[in-house]
């Protein structure tokens, strides 16, 4: 049978990088073995749920190409059928109501130094239930689970796991208002989603033997487990913004390709088994198997990241970028250029940029003349007898030549060796004329894309301006 997964965020903040890596699994997954990839908002969360965060998973899910293959599931639709749920398993016996007060459970914990249930309403009789019922008396619904035996089951990650029942308590599965509680929901969710392998974090282990004891108590088929490892920060401890991380969307708007963050993610926690570290889609599905996930956690190294976002930016057409970079920054090179002119830049540029950002940075000079210079840029490449040399090249060069790249080639190396000079005394200058820094794409490049109208006009502006 072919395996159906899911996908299930609570919409209660920004979907985090460890949220879109069990995702990226879950699809590779699903794409790998023919299977159904699903998605389920958990928002029974009533306080703390928003519909803006819920938008926000399934926009990032979209920029990701993580296509579902049907439509959302979301739990606070769902309160019919959990209730009925619930009823049946309090017919058969398999959960009771428990009409323990807090106090009562703290005065318990307090005495005896434990916090699991002890079962005082576990076997009561229907007469003392019923007068409590009649009183209008708060109660919570507790699972009744065996008192001896073992739970177990098979992690496809972490092998054999074995937990005592006497290591569990009668837990709550709805609360005193009738809500129900996370690990009963997902047991009936995944049970009606026809669910056949849970993918998740490996901080849902504790709550697999509680979800199997559901499981059996309905006497409903099992599905497989898989937890994945953690992701930590560079300093061993838990991920968070403060190692770099960031949502989905903050590294959508901070101009990082998706298939850079799906690239990154796929090796936190899984290895190809080859020296290769990018990654397209394509190759993760055919390749991806759990098999090759990793019980130990892994490191977000946001350095690694951005690495990884310069190959990827680097070898993505410049067609493709543009069409990015007018999603990212519409008003960006507005001023009726060409697309073909716009892709030139955004070609010269790519090979030094992490991100569409970095490309958006470092192309004003393209667009307007530079309104002022780097000083120290200025202080480093202008001699005495700079200005005479960059005029002389406008006026006596440039004005003549054909506009091509060869062209311009030719005419830096050729006035280099007319006037007995290194090529560094033409071009450092030249570059600060143009753009008003000193670094940037290949002088040939610039100069082609600006014209040459503008590089005459810039040499004149940077001669009028600098005095040394």
């Amino acid at each position: 049978m072919n395996p159906v997964v899911r996908f299930a965020p609570s919409p209660t903040g920004q979907l985090h990088i460890g949220g879109v890596r069990t995702a990226l699994f879950n699809y590779l997954y699903a794409r790998k073995n023919s299977g159904t990839f699903l998605l389920r908002i958990e928002d029974t969360d009533q306080e703390r749920s928003r519909n803006k965060y819920t938008k926000q998973i399934l926009d990032s899910m979209n920029w990701l190409g993580f296509n579902f293959d049907s439509d959302p599931v979301k739990q606070s639709s769902r309160s019919e059928r959990y209730q009925e749920v619930i009823s049946k398993l309090i017919e058969s016996g398999s959960a009771y109501r428990c009409f323990s007060t807090e106090k009562e459970l703290r005065d318990f914990r307090k005495k005896e130094g434990s916090f699991l249930y002890p079962g005082t309403w576990r076997d009561r009789s229907a007469d003392e239930v019923n007068e409590r019922l009649n009183n209008n008396e708060k109660y919570t619904i507790r699972l009744r689970i065996p008192l001896e035996g073992d739970i177990r089951f098979t992690d496809l990650i972490y092998g054999d796991i074995n937990t005592s029942c006497t290591e569990l308590d009668d837990f709550i599965i709805a609360r005193s208002d009738g809500s129900p509680t996370y690990n009963f929901t997902v047991v009936v969710d995944d049970h009606d989603m026809q669910v056949s392998h849970v993918i998740r974090g490996e901080d849902h282990i504790s709550n697999t033997p509680k979800q199997i004891l559901i499981y059996a108590a309905l006497n409903w088929d099992i599905p497989e487990f898989a937890h994945l490892p953690m992701i930590l920060g560079s300093d061993g401890s838990r991920l968070s913004k403060r190692h770099g991380a960031a949502g989905t969307q903050a590294y959508q708007e901070l101009g990082y390709l998706p298939e850079t963050l799906i690239n990154y993610l796929s090796l936190l926690g899984w290895n190809p088994g080859t020296e290769d570290e990018i990654f397209n889609l394509e190759y993760l599905i055919e390749n991806f198997s759990l098999e090759k996930v990793n019980k130990k956690a892994a490191v977000f190294d946001s350095k690694k990241l951005d690495w990884m976002s310069a190959q990827h930016i680097t070898n993505k057409d410049s067609g493709q970028l543009l069409d990015l970079i007018k999603i990212l920054k519409p008003e960006w090179g507005n001023s009726g250029l060409s697309d073909e002119h716009l892709r030139s830049v955004i070609s010269s540029l790519k090979g030094r940029s992490k991100t569409l950002l970095d490309i958006i940075s470092q192309s004003q000079y393209f667009f307007s003349d530079p309104s002022e210079y780097d000083q120290d840029a200025v202080l480093k490449c202008w001699k005495e007898d700079t200005s005479e040399i960059l005029n002389s090249y406008a006026q006596e060069i440039l004005v003549s030549i054909e506009w091509n790249d060869d062209s311009i080639d030719r005419s830096i190396n050729g006035f280099a060796d007319t006037k007995e000079i290194g090529k560094g005394k033409l071009i450092q200058p030249l570059r600060v004329a143009l753009s008003g820094v000193l670094t940037g794409p290949s002088m040939v490049q610039l100069m082609l894309i600006l014209g040459k109208d503008t590089c005459i006009r810039r040499i004149k502006n940077i001669l009028n301006a600098v005095r040394i």
